[in-house]
């Protein structure tokens, strides 16, 4: 039995790392129907005040495996061509875990009548946790990297972007980030540690996205998307989209997201006020063999509005 505790251990440890290595921050299948998560210019943008809530298991069946929640709320001043927001989210992986929260402001202008551009920056703080005593290596197994109780870390975190958009269209761009803080006392007695090589930094991560709004009939409306995703140094991840809406209040999408996953999404809007989202996604790498997958949920409410 304890042999089989310290396997499971282990084998979850190095999932985690490869996926930690891709990718530090959290990341949503859904980040279409709530892209102020991945680019603070979006704030502002819309004509009304906007609540997003979003909780996603990930990779189901496996022991202690990702978690995320989050809820973020954004939207216009309404005399000035401004926009504000706010967000927090806390990911957990087993005793591993970070909870971030920040605030937005966003300024945008217009190019010509059928186009506008924005940016926006997000000034926030993290805390890292790892809670050394939900690991459990077996009856006589000692290992000083997973001795002690809590260990936390805070850092200072900022991210920045552009949004040009239309009725039409939109294309951003975002970094997240970017300071690259430190995280001075986490693991911060494991020997063989380097802490002067980055590995207890955060990495910078720069977010791509754009999509179209192809109108097929009154009732038909079909958007496209793509997301690219880059961590220095050199992690680059990409997903692409389409979404078939109906009646502007009743879709259902499909995503591939390159060396992880295909999605289905379903949504619904009731009364342009309450948004309700749902994904799945299929796991297509390695971790298929051990992963029933990862299920998204998302909730959220839009005011009446206010330009």
């Amino acid at each position: 039995m304890k042999k089989i505790k310290y396997l499971i251990l282990v084998v979850s440890c190095l999932v985690f790392a490869e996926s930690a290595k891709s990718q530090q921050a959290p990341f949503y299948t859904q980040w279409m129907f709530n892209e102020y998560l991945i680019n603070p210019a979006v704030a502002g943008t819309l004509n009304s005040f906007q609540i997003r809530a979003n909780e996603r298991i990930q990779w189901i069946g496996i022991n202690d495996s990702p978690q995320t929640m989050s809820i973020a709320g954004y939207g216009p001043l309404k005399k000035q061509s401004m926009g504000y927001g706010g967000y927090i989210y806390n990911d957990i992986t087993g005793p591993d875990s970070r909870l971030s929260l920040g605030g937005t402001y966003a300024y945008n202008m217009k190019i010509n009548d059928a186009m506008r551009i924005s940016g926006g920056i997000n000034l926030g703080l993290l805390r890292y946790k790892l809670d050394n005593t939900q690991i459990d290596l077996g009856e006589g197994v000692y290992d000083p990297a997973f001795s002690g109780s809590v260990e936390q870390s805070y850092a200072l975190d900022g991210a920045a972007g552009v949004y040009l958009y239309s009725t039409y269209y939109y294309v951003g761009i975002s970094a997240h980030q970017l300071f690259g803080s430190k995280l001075n006392n986490l693991h911060g007695e494991i020997p063989g540690v380097d802490k002067d090589k980055g590995i207890n930094r955060l990495k910078q991560h720069f977010y791509l996205a754009g999509g179209y709004n192809w109108i097929l009939t009154r009732e038909y409306w079909l958007q496209p998307s793509a997301l690219i995703k880059y961590m220095s140094p050199g992690q680059i991840q990409a997903e692409v989209n389409v979404k078939l809406t109906y009646k502007r209040n009743l879709w259902g999408a499909l995503s591939y997201r390159t060396s992880d996953a295909v999605a289905i999404m379903f949504g619904y809007l009731y009364e342009d006020k309450i948004l309700l989202g749902l994904a799945y996604d299929v796991t297509t790498s390695e971790l298929r063999k051990y992963s029933n997958g990862t299920i998204e949920v998302m909730v959220g409410y839009k005011f009446n509005p206010i330009k």
